[in-house]
């Protein structure tokens, strides 16, 4: 699994980083900046997901 992030959707509601720290962090601006580069960590592959059902403006997707 992988994390496809679109920063330019992104608005900064920051709920990927409410859900997962481990996998999310946020800049000076407030926008998300995704910290996995390639696969999802088994472990962290739940909450890669509700990183994306919740993300409000479709800015984070899942690729299997």
């Amino acid at each position: 699994m992988k994390i496809i992030y679109d920063r330019n959707l992104c608005c900064g509601h920051n709920r990927c980083y409410a859900i997962s720290t481990e996998i999310w962090d946020v800049d000076d601006e407030g926008y998300a900046i995704l910290l996995i580069d390639g696969d999802v960590p088994a472990d962290l592959q739940e909450k890669a997901q509700l990183t994306a059902d919740n993300c409000p403006e479709f800015a984070i997707t899942i690729e299997e």
